[in-house]
Parts: C-alpha cells; sequence; structure tokens
C-alpha cells in the first residue's frame, strides 16, 4: 500500500491503535467516550492540554482538562480560550452522552462537522477559522437549546434544518459572510429569545421570524429589506442599523388636494430611476407603462374614500350634538323639579336612604358639563371615599367637583385646579373587604391628604419617581448597576443622595403595553397595600415618557437561588435550621396571599430566584401581585414556558390552570432546591437528573435514599427525623393532582412544630 503523504499514514495506523485498544482500556471512562475524545486529540494537533494522551487513558478518572463527567460519561467539554488548533474532523458525533461542548476563542479550522452528538444542549465554536457552509444535517440534534458560531469565516446560507430544534433558544451566527434569504424553519423556533445575525450578507425580508417569542434580535450590517414586520418592533433589544429597509409609511393624501395629472414617461430619462412620494425606486420596466396613470387612480379612490369617512363622522357628531342636547333639556326639566320638591336645597346633602346595597353613595348636584370622569372614587362634598366603583357603576363627573368646590363652607380641599391630563391616583386595591358607608347628613368632614406634586393629585402612600431621578440614581441604569434579568424586565441598583439603596424593576416595552396607564397605576396601588414581613415593600413607582418602573426595598444578599448555587459564602452560612426558617418565611407569605388578603392573590412566578434574602438571612418575597402581568398576551405564552423548562411550574399549567395549589407545587420546588442544593432545572445533569422534581420523588420516601440526596455542604448537620418531615411536606406539595396538595397554611403549621 503506497501512502502519498506519510502523516496521513501515521493518523491512520494511530486511529486504527485507539479503535483496537479502546475496548480494553480498564478506567473510569466509558470506552466509547475514550475513543471519541482521542480521536479528537489527534483532529486538534496534540495540544499540550494537562492529562490528555494520545492512545489509551481515562478522562473522567484522571480529569482530564476542560473535561466533566458524571459517573463514565464526559458531559461537558469546555476548552475555551487555551489556544487550540488544527480541525474538528467528525470524532465529535462519537461522544454518547455529552451535553455541552465549548471550544470558542482557539484558532480551529477547517469545516464545521456534519455530525453532531444526539444529546449536546451547548454548542459554540464561536471565535475560530472554520471555513465552508452550516451543515444541513443538524436536524437530529434535537436537544439543541444554544448554538454559537459566530466570528468565524463561514459562507453560504443558513440552512433549512430547524424543524426538530423546538428547544433552541440563543442562536448566534454573526460576523461570518453568510447570504441568502432566512429559511422558513426559523419559524419552527418556537423558544427563541436571543438571535444575532449581525455582519453578515443576509438578505430578503424578516418576516419569517414575525411570531417568535424572541427578546433580543440583532440583523445589523447586512442587506434586509422590505417592511419591518410590527411585531418585532416591540422586541426589547432589537438592532436593525446598516439594512437598506423600506420603512416609509406612504401618507394619506389631503382630502382638498386635487389629483395630479401623470407625468409623461417620455421626460424620464433612461439612466435615472423614477422617485416616487414615498422614495422607492420605480423599476425600469414601469416607466413606459402608465405606472403613473395608476398611482394617481389610486390617490384619488383614496381622497374619495377619506372624503366619505369625513362624511360620515360629521353626520354622526351632528346627530350626537342633538341628542345630548335633547337630553340636557331633558335633565334641566328633572332638575328643577326635584329642586321644587326638595326645597330651597343650596348646599350637597346625603342621606342615610341614599347609600345603595353595593356600598356606593348617590348624590344630588348641580348639574355642569362632563369633562372627564374620575374613576373608581366617589365623592362626599368633593372628598374622596375609599369605595371601589364597580363595572356597573354610574361614573362620576370631573366638573362636578368644580361645583362641589363653589361650597366652600363644607369642605376644605379645593380640587378645581387638578390637571386631567396626569394619570389618576392609584385606587384602593381590590384586596380588601369593601364595607357599606353610612354618612349622616350636613355634617362637613375634614380630610387630610397628601400630594403628589408631579401631578397635582392625591395619592396613596407609594411615592412617585420621575424617570430622571431614577436614571440619576442608577447612573442611568448602567451594567454595573445591574441586578438580574426576570420575566417582566431588568433589575437595577438604584441609591439615593442619602446612601439609601433600592431596586428599580424596569418592565420591559412588550410587558408595558399589556396594560393601560390606568390599569398599571390600578397595580401599583394593589401591590403598595401588601403587608408583610416576609414580603418585599414596594416604595415608589414611576410612569411616564412610555416608561413603566416599579421601586422596591433592596436586599443585601441577593436571593435565594444566588445562595444556593452560586455565592459560596453565604451558602455556607446556610445551614439546616436557617433553611427550615427560609421555607417557613416564604409559606408564610404565601399564606397572606391566598389566605388573608381579599381576594385572595395567585402569585403565579414563585421560584428561588424571587426570594431575596435581607442582611438577617430572612426571606422576602418578591413580584408579588404582579400575575395581571404575566397573564397577559404573549407574555403568558413565554413565563409558562420558562416555568416549565425551568421545573416549576406545575403540571397543570400547560393545560393553561394556574391556581393557590399551584404555588403550593412550585413552593414544593423550592423546598427541594433547599434540601438538596440541586437547581430546579439543571442540564448538565445526565438526563434521568436534569429535572428536579423527577430525580427526587422517588427517593423522598427511602431513608437512605434520602440521606444521599441531601446537600454535601450541610455535612450531616441534621436531625434524621426532621429530615424525613421535611421530605414529607415535599412529596405532598409536589403531587400531580393539585386537590390532593395541603394548603399553604397546613404547610406553616407542619414547618413551625420543626422550628
Amino acid at each position: 500500500m503506497g501512502c502519498m503523504n506519510r502523516s496521513f499514514c501515521v493518523g491512520v495506523c494511530i486511529g486504527l491503535m485507539l479503535i483496537s485498544t479502546a475496548r480494553f482500556c480498564v478506567g473510569v471512562t466509558d470506552p466509547l467516550d475514550v475513543m471519541a475524545i482521542n480521536s479528537l486529540y489527534v483532529a486538534l494537533g496534540y495540544p499540550p492540554l494537562l492529562g490528555w494522551l494520545l492512545v489509551g487513558g481515562d478522562p473522567c478518572g484522571d480529569k482530564w482538562q476542560g473535561v466533566e463527567c458524571v459517573f463514565s460519561n464526559i458531559t461537558e467539554l469546555r476548552l475555551s480560550a487555551v489556544n487550540l488548533g488544527g480541525v474538528l474532523g467528525d470524532s465529535l458525533g462519537y461522544f454518547g452522552s455529552i451535553l455541552a461542548i465549548d471550544l470558542s476563542n482557539n484558532h480551529i479550522g477547517g469545516p464545521i462537522p456534519s455530525t453532531l452528538p444526539l444529546t449536546v444542549r451547548n454548542f459554540s465554536l464561536s471565535n475560530n477559522k472554520f471555513i465552508g457552509s452550516i451543515p444541513d444535517v443538524w436536524s437530529s440534534a434535537g436537544q439543541l437549546m444554544d448554538l454559537s458560531l459566530n466570528n468565524n469565516l463561514l459562507t453560504g446560507g443558513i440552512p433549512d434544518t430547524f424543524q426538530q430544534l423546538a428547544g433552541l433558544m440563543n442562536l448566534d451566527l454573526s460576523s461570518n459572510n453568510l447570504s441568502g434569504h432566512l429559511p422558513p424553519s426559523l419559524g419552527n423556533l418556537s423558544a427563541l429569545t436571543k438571535l444575532h445575525l449581525q455582519n453578515n450578507q443576509l438578505s430578503g425580508t424578516l418576516d419569517v421570524l414575525h411570531d417568535l417569542p424572541l427578546l433580543d434580535l440583532n440583523i445589523e450590517n447586512n442587506l434586509f429589506s422590505g417592511p419591518i414586520p410590527a411585531k418585532l418592533l416591540s422586541i426589547p433589544n432589537f438592532r436593525k442599523d446598516g439594512n437598506p429597509f423600506n420603512t416609509t409609511v406612504i401618507p394619506s393624501p389631503p382630502t382638498a388636494a386635487p389629483p395630479l395629472a401623470a407625468a409623461p414617461a417620455a421626460t424620464y430619462s433612461a439612466q435615472a430611476p423614477r422617485l416616487p412620494a414615498n422614495g422607492r425606486v420605480v423599476p425600469e420596466n414601469l416607466k413606459h407603462t402608465g405606472a403613473g396613470e395608476i398611482l394617481t387612480a389610486k390617490r384619488v379612490t383614496w381622497i374619495a374614500v377619506v372624503g366619505s369617512l369625513v362624511l360620515i363622522a360629521i353626520g354622526l357628531c351632528l346627530c350626537k350634538l342633538r341628542c345630548l342636547k335633547g337630553r340636557k333639556e331633558k335633565k334641566n326639566a328633572e332638575r328643577h323639579d326635584i329642586g321644587a320638591y326638595k326645597g330651597s336645597r343650596e348646599k350637597l346633602r346625603y342621606t342615610e336612604s341614599s347609600v345603595p346595597q353595593n356600598g356606593l353613595m348617590e348624590k344630588v348636584v348641580p348639574r355642569e358639563t362632563v369633562v372627564k370622569p374620575l374613576d373608581r372614587y366617589v365623592l362626599n362634598n368633593g372628598r374622596k371615599v375609599g369605595t371601589p366603583k364597580l363595572q356597573n357603576e354610574h361614573e362620576v363627573d370631573v366638573k362636578t367637583m368644580s361645583a362641589v368646590s363653589m361650597h366652600k363652607e363644607d369642605d376644605e380641599i379645593d380640587t378645581t385646579s387638578m390637571d386631567m391630563n396626569f394619570l389618576p391616583p392609584p385606587p384602593p386595591p381590590p384586596f380588601f373587604p369593601v364595607e357599606k358607608i353610612s354618612v349622616k347628613p350636613m355634617v362637613p368632614i375634614k380630610v387630610t391628604t397628601t400630594r403628589d406634586p408631579s401631578k397635582g393629585l392625591n395619592t396613596s402612600s407609594v411615592k412617585h419617581f420621575t424617570v430622571a431621578l431614577l436614571q440619576q440614581y442608577t447612573n442611568s441604569f448602567s451594567q454595573e448597576n445591574f441586578i438580574g434579568e426576570g420575566m417582566l424586565g431588568n433589575v437595577y441598583r438604584a441609591e439615593l443622595p442619602d446612601g439609601k439603596l433600592l431596586a428599580i424593576k424596569k418592565l420591559d416595552t412588550k410587558v408595558s403595553r399589556q396594560q393601560t396607564d390606568e390599569e398599571f397605576v390600578e397595580l401599583v396601588s394593589s401591590i403598595s397595600r401588601l403587608c408583610h414581613p416576609n414580603i418585599v415593600e414596594l416604595v415608589g413607582y414611576c410612569a411616564e415618557h412610555g416608561q413603566r418602573l416599579l421601586v422596591y426595598e433592596y436586599c443585601r444578599n441577593g436571593t435565594l437561588h444566588d445562595a444556593l448555587h452560586v455565592d459560596d459564602e453565604i451558602h455556607k452560612r446556610l445551614s439546616w435550621k436557617t433553611r427550615i426558617q427560609l421555607a417557613l418565611g416564604a409559606a408564610r407569605a404565601l399564606e397572606y396571599l391566598h389566605e388573608i388578603c381579599q381576594p385572595p392573590i395567585i402569585h403565579r412566578n414563585f421560584k428561588s430566584a424571587n426570594l431575596l434574602l435581607d442582611g438577617k438571612l430572612e426571606v422576602r418575597v418578591s413580584d408579588c401581585g404582579l400575575a395581571p402581568l404575566l397573564s397577559s398576551g404573549s407574555v403568558s405564552q413565554l413565563s409558562g414556558r420558562l416555568l416549565t423548562a425551568y421545573g416549576y411550574g406545575a403540571p397543570e399549567f400547560d393545560s393553561g390552570s394556574y391556581t393557590h395549589q399551584s404555588d403550593v407545587y412550585s413552593f414544593g420546588v423550592v423546598m427541594l432546591e433547599l434540601l438538596t442544593g440541586r437547581k430546579s432545572y439543571d442540564r448538565s445533569r445526565p438526563r434521568g437528573e436534569q429535572f428536579l422534581v423527577r430525580w427526587a420523588i422517588p427517593q423522598l420516601h427511602d431513608i437512605d435514599a434520602l440521606a444521599k440526596m441531601v446537600d454535601p455542604s450541610l455535612k450531616g448537620g441534621y436531625p434524621i427525623k426532621s429530615l424525613s418531615r421535611f421530605a414529607d411536606i415535599i412529596s405532598s406539595c409536589v403531587q400531580r393532582e393539585p386537590e390532593f396538595r395541603p394548603s399553604i397554611s397546613e404547610i406553616v403549621q407542619e414547618l413551625l412544630q420543626m422550628i
């Protein structure tokens, strides 16, 4: 056999040695994984990596550099920025259980591998020297969640192979030389939240991205054209500069303008394209086909349609004015009759009988012109009465307040200077019982109120902040003040001039648009009335310039999620007794929401990342009362998917049902985190251990298995009886059927007995 290349012969011999010796290797690591990693070692050119051997070896047992294992299987290969060269070949496809491959920031060249491991979730080859096109046979890697091929030398189009990658959440193909249109199968990526395609030569439209739940989209410096779909404009982080988009909106023609005569086609040069009013280039083949006459005919049609609509609107307005005039005359006559019947009554009076059964007071006032209703408040001689307005209640006219203010001898509040262009003040919350109000006639009541100087309206105890102030306190929401990211928006640390720290939740634009200004202020008012030592206090809010922000007290020790899984210092302080107390505090917060507030409140986003720890390591539940934002439109779909993906969502949530018992299920998952120190969902673990609940349930009633499940950092510092009881509570909380789960008050009593 004649070999033309000596190195090629050496490579073949080594490959045969690997195959022949793999089955005889004795070690911890699965022989197939040993063969795969040795093949990769050869393809990369024998890099000087700690522990790596040319033949055989035990990657898991000898802890090779960058290799993570679970039992005998290689589950992670992380070799970022270690100066790797060579190529990859097809060796990656031989790994049987690998979940994450990170070979970014190296000098690896050659083509992208045509096969990937079936189990891989995270795959990153960014910042290398890969050439060629993206393989079109990756649909078999159906577990992919994060794919990064950015900053390489890839060419060609994006293959239409995303049909089976429904779990893909992050896709980065930026800074290559990719061209062509976006493939239709991109529209199947129902979990995709981040897509980076900037700095390529991609063209066509963005219609395929129309219905994706994107939160971060970067398509800068490409050749995309056509109009941008309206839904994409609501993406919180959307960057589109450097594309020849046609975003011009054709204005409606003025109704009085005469139709424009079409210019003769011969007056236009054959070299210079003709530009109509919207800036679009008329194609060459339309210059001599009467396109100008067509445009003129369309304009005339639009003028006729708009003119007809204007005439119809004027007619409706005239009819409405006539009806209002007749109604006003009729009511003036009725008011005259009332005045004659009641006698010379010059001041507003209420009687005991004026209070209807629903607890709302009626009034007899001098009639004025209706300007704007003041929602969810009734007036008592110009004063607010804290009774919420029902949906079928007649609205109170604001101008009535002006009439009331004329009788200053009975009233000490001047309401004539109110500016109704501002938002209404936060009304009383819907979760406190409403009692019927009985007011004695002719008894003036002195009311002391606070005024928000920025609005001139009565406000509740929460403070109204301006956007300018919050920008000052957070250094323009700088990255150094960034605390965390949630489903509703980012959270930033704010420092007041007196040194006090606050936490600012800046709601995403997509979330904010789900509610009107009035609904948002109602939400603020509801949250402000929540008062419990285990619930984060709402300090203030901001609603101006299209921004919606919530200002909370600041908890110095971060979240329970970070304490268990990120911050080793705080993790060491979480003794068994402390964990029971944390569970008790969280349960008491839910008990307050479920059983004290009227009507009851469902949290709907209960997880360890929303349990904050103050300076004394006492728990404070955040995001209470924000369920209306989670249940709005597309945010509901996203939140449901994320809750399920990360292991907190109760089984019934998939069918669209969410009750108080669903909160109990999520509470049980948090207790499991406290017990085991594991994440609710950890994709780096073997498939059978990724979802914490599925892995733990069969072992909760086996005392030996339970002892092995406990967080190793506790080092046995717990009573076995207490551990067993804690597991029993968890087991009852995560029952599949909601009716079999205990109420939160029962859980509180069980935990109290463990203290």
